[in-house]
């Protein structure tokens, strides 16, 4: 029954009397299905001999091409608490709309007059600057009355100090001159004392002789007084022309020592004066951070930081907004190995999520759901998951892009290389090959200039 001893029941039987048996026995159906495989076997060769369009093909996501039209979130620079939100999720705000006020934690700031303490502090500063420039002024000129009465009494005292010399001269002149006087009284009288005691003179004569000689020697020690007053004179004038110097020098430099003194008071007020300024410039911005506005025209997606009284650190994000106008564009990351194979101002086709398309990756052509894009830019870094992340912008020169696609929704990218046959792909998959290195015509072109 099973045919599977060696009598064989066909060379006994004749099958070709029963129906069953000449169905089973008839040669036809091979022949049909001999010429079918032929036939299959014909067209799958000139298959592999069709072009096929080498391809990467990724994931990736919807974004904006301008860093600046991108989600953000909004932190405050400085830390606080919350206290009255001027917006709701979804709200379309225009830039400068004020959508968040907070209030200080911090005890340094506390008070609500700070503003204008500190603006007191600033005028009280001002006018010790003013005082501190009219001091300088007003000692500057008292240095300079003083080296000018020093330059009048330097020439005062040297005029003393000639004058005492000419009266020193003077008086020694006539101190020689009544000194020969007496020497001629002191003759005479001797003279006439002799001839008075030979009996030649009278004794009147005499008497007028001593009292010639007394008023000679009288007159002898007036002029040796004079002159010796007249030398104490002249030393003395010599001494104050001497002690004018140091005395003036001290009056000047103690006028000069005041004068750093208060040039060092100035500059400390000045200093004092711009770090009040710099003070209060930082209070009245910090003032004004008490109000968060929206950088930008945008909508509000999501409030990070809700309720009221919630405190926050600087930096910490608040809430997150989707800029109102924007251009969109994909990023998407290919393998290291691929990358050489990427240039700027490539082609890529994009199919969207959400958004029917057939693709034949190798035939482009015949595609149907897939949009154009063009290479904007690519990494130089490679990024957390292990590949360079390329961005994409719309092809200007292919249909636009669908306008209900939102930022951040998902997309597959589909980058064209260069035409090979399809053995040859198939070939190159089997081995585990990369596409094929080429440039593009640009490229290789300016390559062949250079």
């Amino acid at each position: 029954m099973l045919n599977i001893s060696n009598n064989k029941l066909h060379t006994k039987v004749d099958l070709s009397a029963f129906q069953s048996g000449r169905h089973v026995l008839d040669k036809s159906y091979y022949e049909a299905f001999n010429r079918f495989l032929l036939a299959f076997a014909i067209v799958g060769f000139v298959i592999l001999f069709l072009p096929w369009t080498q391809n990467i093909t990724s994931n990736g996501n919807v974004t904006a091409l301008m860093p600046s039209q991108r989600p953000q979130t909004l932190q405050s620079p400085i830390p606080g608490r919350i206290e009255k939100w001027y917006v709701q999720e979804g709200d379309l705000v225009s830039e400068g709309d004020t959508i968040l006020k907070i209030s200080e934690i911090k005890s340094d700031y506390f008070d609500p007059e700070l503003l204008i303490r500190t603006q007191d502090q600033i005028n009280a500063n001002e006018g010790s600057v003013v005082a501190y420039d009219d001091k300088q002024k007003a000692l500057t000129r008292q240095i300079t009355a003083l080296k000018q009465e020093l330059l009048l009494k330097r020439s005062q005292l040297d005029n003393k100090v000639l004058q005492a010399q000419f009266k020193v001269s003077n008086d020694s002149v006539k101190v020689i001159a009544a000194e020969v006087s007496l020497q001629i009284a002191r003759t005479q009288f001797d003279r006439v004392v002799s001839l008075a005691a030979s009996g030649l003179k009278a004794t009147r004569e005499v008497e007028d002789k001593r009292l010639k000689f007394q008023e000679a020697e009288a007159v002898y020690v007036a002029q040796l007084n004079d002159y010796e007053r007249s030398k104490k004179m002249a030393l003395n004038a010599a001494l104050e022309r001497l002690e004018l110097e140091p005395s003036y020098q001290n009056k000047i430099s103690k006028a000069e020592s005041d004068l750093f003194t208060t040039k060092s008071n100035f500059f400390n007020a000045s200093e004092k004066g711009s770090k009040l300024n710099n003070t209060y410039a930082n209070y009245k911005r910090r003032s004004e951070l008490l109000y968060v506005l929206a950088p930008q025209d945008g909508y509000i997606n999501k409030a990070i930081k809700g309720g009221i009284g919630e405190t926050f650190k600087e930096g910490e994000a608040l809430l997150g907004i989707m800029p109102a106008n924007y251009q969109l564009a994909v990023e998407t990351y290919v393998r290291p190995i691929d990358l050489p194979l990427i240039h700027l101002g490539e082609t890529i086709r994009v199919q969207f999520d959400g958004w029917p398309a057939i693709v034949f990756s190798g035939w482009p052509n015949v595609s149907y759901g897939t949009y154009g894009a063009k290479v904007v830019a690519i990494e130089n870094f490679i990024s957390d998951n292990g590949k360079y992340r390329i961005l994409l912008a719309p092809d200007a020169e292919d249909q636009p892009w669908p306008t209900a696609i939102r930022v951040g929704s998902g997309a597959k990218t589909i980058a064209l290389l260069e035409d090979v046959p399809i053995w040859f792909e198939l070939w190159r998959q089997l081995n585990g090959f990369p596409p094929n290195y080429y440039l593009p015509e640009t490229a290789a072109a300016s390559q062949k200039t250079s």
